[in-house]
């Protein structure tokens, strides 16, 4: 049935007829009540009804819940009594509107609004609006909201609106929920890291919007940025794309002369989406003019994406770069690059002129223990030319440069849950000298184990005495070794000189008690080596030398030998007094001694003619030339000392409140080791071997590492530096002879007292051969100059919280290193190597950073690699400044841009080119 004063239409309720106009009228205002959900009860016979928040709660009876949300629920439906000649009104509201206010909600009946008051709240379909004020013309189907104003009469209690995903936040609006159509003024929004304010905003419908005097920023203050992008005329669609009219940057509130005609701004809900990638400017004396990291990005999927980069030098010098991450969640993940230069120095005609090409591969991949825990597959690979990282265009990695090896290495295993357990590794390395530019490969290394048998232990399983613990296990190590150079890298030569092998090991072994306070074991080992290749000596007269020829087939050799340890642990303590500083300090000695046992395989050595006449007869192996070696020709009969020590002092603890006594560790180790040959005859070989001292500690709460070692030579040595089997005491020196000690320090110290050295920061220096820390200066990748050079990006974008400067307290850090090296070996008796190395970096102001790498080499008297570096902190921008001022590395470097990622190619980088 309709209401002859509202249209409005309501249900008719079960109840018998009643005529009473009164009653019925008293009936319908409860119905209205009850079913609207308010809290509060209303006389629909006037025109107004004002109900104070107060009064509202007063009116409700002790058993509704206060707490609820107001609704006002209008239900349409058909009126169900047959007959009705009142025509039904189309329903005004398509759903339940809930709404709620602190001071108060008017209701006008006559011009079909609703008021809220003051923390005002409403919430409509998918729509939710909150504000200082909202009115809703439900006749019209629309709402209204804006700010109020507070006691000081400044403005307060900004419409925040949301619809979906999307979050406005102006300061009034206007919007229509039959057409979707909207009017906001002042709209403040975000869109991935942009953020858009806007005068006046018209939303055409739920994806299209069009915004008159619109600035765009990345600014985390988007009513106060520091820069942002002015532009009259916008279109915007959410989570696509922004088209904009002519555009103007603004710094400061200053406008710019940088414009465009026309702007395309990509807001792609996704992750990343493809894009060209804007060059940077350079010249050089050598190369002339350049663009640098030209190029594009390609999001191929969320598993991977591609980055191709070139560079182009007008003396015809380019690069070519190709980048990729890709990852599988719970699976594996890892990343690829490949880079190749062709290098051209000077011109053509002119002496110094020189082509090169130069590349350069890596490629990190880890498997998630998760997604198989019996196999397992990783990569680490860094290899390429030896001289890449001394010559290449777009990497400054001093550190990298500085490193004389480059190592890869890609493994495979996976365990068999077999009894006894197997365990089978595919490795293939790379080890490559970028000095000799000598390569060693292996593709690939097979290892495999089976887990060591018990065959002695009865079915209780306990394993205990001589004959219990004796045991046998099974192995196998097979390689493809390569040893080969830059110039034949991957050609057919360096296939050819492979060398493969297998050695097959079955020790058998068992360790026990010995007189109840010493541990002893002995072991049997025997070993079977295969090779595919073997050599035949002999002495060539054309060519009046001695020559191997390479013999191809099947070969094997048999070797077995016997070894025994026996050692022990032993505790002592020197009490000094409770009432000392000191109290106690205590000292483990770890004494053990071990004897082994090889006999001679004299039986696999042949003989050949060293000369012409064929006088000479020296012996020799068919096995010499192979990855295990070759048997021993004479017996190996050894006895071997080793000593550990450690040095530990309980100290009386600084903090009064602290009952025990504090633990400083002395000497965590102090080892002493030599070896005695008992076959030995005094002239080819002598009997004692140098004794090996080495110990290291920490101090100063373990900031401070310290390392040192020197070798103690028994024996005397001729005019020639030969050493003779004669005692040195014996010669008119001491018991022995120092020929080689070093010592070397580490400090690292930061002000938040964590150790900086454990920072990724580096990470990216790491992969690329350098060092973990930053003692020769901080890598410099010119494909992403956005990485700070002080700390991860992550930690300079998080809020500041230093908010006064003088009285806030600048983080900084330090890492110190000193190595001493001294030799002896010849009677030369002087330091070999005696250098420092300090960095330090520190925050000048809560917004200038600075750092400093440096050092002193003592024997050279010159100055070691030397980097300034300077960064500023601009909010939305970063400005960095790096300077290396002398050197064979010598160059510098200025950057300033936009931190975030979608504005990366706005900036200015200016580098001088290191002439390499």
């Amino acid at each position: 049935m309709t209401c002859q004063k509202t249209g409005h239409n309501f249900t008719k309720i079960a109840f018998k007829p009643l005529h009473t106009n009164l009653f019925n009228i008293v009936l319908l205002s409860i119905f209205l009540s009850l079913g609207s959900g308010k809290l509060y009860s209303q006389d629909i016979t006037k025109k107004k009804t004002v109900i104070p928040a107060k009064k509202q709660a007063d009116s409700v009876k002790p058993t509704v819940d206060t707490t609820k949300t107001p609704i006002l629920a209008v239900r349409i439906q058909r009126d169900t009594v047959k007959g009705d000649s009142i025509k039904p009104k189309k329903a005004f509201l398509d759903g339940k509107v809930k709404y709620k206010a602190d001071k108060y909600a008017k209701i006008d009946q006559k011009k079909k609004t609703i008021t809220l008051y003051d923390q005002a709240e409403l919430y409509y379909q998918d729509v939710e609006l909150k504000s200082g004020i909202i009115v809703m013309d439900y006749e019209k189907n629309e709402v209204y909201a804006g700010r109020i104003k507070d006691s000081t009469g400044a403005y307060t209690q900004f419409p925040n609106f949301k619809q979906g995903a999307n979050v406005i936040e102006p300061d009034s609006i206007r919007f229509n929920f039959k057409t979707k159509k909207a009017l906001i003024w002042n709209s403040r929004s975000e869109q991935g890291e942009f953020k858009i304010k806007a005068a006046v905003t018209k939303k055409e419908n739920d994806s299209v919007y069009f915004l008159k005097g619109a600035r765009f920023t990345t600014s985390k203050d988007v009513d106060n940025p520091e820069y942002y992008f002015q532009t009259n005329k916008v279109k915007f669609i959410p989570g696509k794309k922004v088209v904009t009219g002519l555009t103007n940057m603004v710094i400061a509130n200053v406008p710019t002369p940088i414009a465009l005609p026309f702007a395309f701004f990509p807001m792609s809900k996704e992750t990343s989406i493809s894009g060209l990638i804007l060059p940077s400017y350079n010249d050089s004396n050598n190369r002339g003019f350049s663009l640098q990291n030209l190029g594009y990005y390609f999001a191929l999927s969320d598993n991977y994406d591609l980055t191709v980069l070139g560079d182009y030098y007008t003396n015809g010098s380019y690069g070519l770069r190709f980048e990729t991450s890709y990852a599988k969640r719970y699976n594996f993940s890892g990343n690829l690059n490949i880079r190749f230069e062709n290098l051209i120095t000077s011109e053509r005609g002119y002496p110094d002129y020189l082509k090169q090409n130069i590349y350069n591969i890596q490629w990190s991949h880890s498997r998630d223990s998760k997604s198989n825990p019996n196999s397992s597959f990783s990569a680490s690979v860094n290899l390429g030319s030896s001289r890449y990282f001394q010559q290449s265009i777009n990497q400054v990695n001093i550190g990298s440069n500085l490193n004389n090896t480059l190592s890869s290495s890609v493994s495979y295993s996976k365990t068999f849950t077999t009894v006894p357990q197997v365990r089978m590794s595919l490795t293939a390395t790379h080890s490559q000298n970028t000095q000799t530019e000598e390569i060693n490969m292996t593709l690939p290394t097979l290892q495999l184990s089976v887990d060591r048998i018990y065959p002695f232990v009865g079915k209780d399983g306990v394993r205990k005495g001589f004959i219990k613990n004796i045991n046998l296990q099974y192995n196998l190590n097979g390689r493809n070794s390569i040893v080969t150079n830059d110039s034949l890298f991957f050609k057919p030569q360096m296939f050819r000189d492979a060398r493969i092998g297998f050695q097959h090991s079955i020790p058998l072994s068992t360790n026990f008690k010995l007189f109840k306070y010493f541990s002893a074991s002995t072991a049997v080992n025997y070993e079977e080596i295969w090779y595919t290749k073997t050599i035949e000596r002999s002495y060539d007269t054309d060519q009046s030398k001695v020559v191997d020829k390479t013999i191809n087939g099947f070969d094997a050799f048999r070797t077995y030998s016997f070894s025994s340890s026996v050692g022990t642990t032993i505790y002592g303590t020197f009490n000094f007094g409770n009432d000392k500083k000191i109290k106690s300090i205590r000292h483990v000695m770890r004494p053990s001694a071990s004897y082994g046992y090889t006999p001679s395989f004299e039986k696999y050595y042949d003989t050949y003619a060293s000369d012409a006449s064929g006088t000479m007869i020296q012996q020799y192996s068919r096995f010499e030339n192979g990855i295990f070696g070759a048997p021993g020709l004479s017996n190996s009969n050894t006895l071997g000392f080793d000593l550990s020590n450690t040095f530990e002092a309980k100290v009386t603890d600084r903090d009064s409140t602290k009952v025990e006594p504090k633990k400083i560790m002395l000497l965590n180790n102090l080892n002493l080791s030599t070896s005695y040959n008992m076959d030995a005859d005094g002239i080819t070989s002598l009997a004692f071997s140098p004794v090996r001292v080495s110990g290291g500690t920490t101090l100063f709460d373990n900031k401070m590492n310290v390392n040192f070692g020197a070798t103690l030579d028994p024996y005397a040595i001729d005019n020639s530096g030969r050493r003779i089997n004669v005692f040195n005491i014996d010669n008119g020196g001491s018991l022995f002879r120092m020929t080689s000690s070093n010592m070397t320090l580490n400090y690292s110290i930061a002000s938040t007292g964590k150790d900086k050295t454990k920072k990724d920061k580096n990470s990216l220096s790491q992969r690329n051969g350098g060092r973990e820390d930053d003692l020769f200066g901080t890598n410099t990748d010119l494909g992403d100059s956005r990485r700070s050079q002080f700390e991860d990006e992550e930690e300079s974008e998080g809020e500041d919280k230093i908010s006064e400067f003088f009285n806030s307290k600048l983080p900084w850090d330090m890492t110190f290193a000193y190595s001493l090296t001294y030799g002896n070996n010849n009677r030369e008796n002087k330091i070999i190597g005696n250098s420092i190395m300090i960095s330090a970096n520190a925050d000048i102001t809560p917004k200038w950073k600075a750092g400093v790498s440096t050092g002193y080499d003592f024997v050279q008297n010159g100055v070691t690699f030397t980097q300034l570096r300077f960064e500023r902190d601009l909010l939305s921008w970063r400005m960095d400044f790096n300077w290396s001022p002398f050197g064979t590395n010598a160059n510098w470097g200025f950057f300033i841009g936009i931190k975030s990622g979608v504005l990366s190619d706005i900036k200015w980088d200016k580098r001088s080119v290191i002439n390499r």
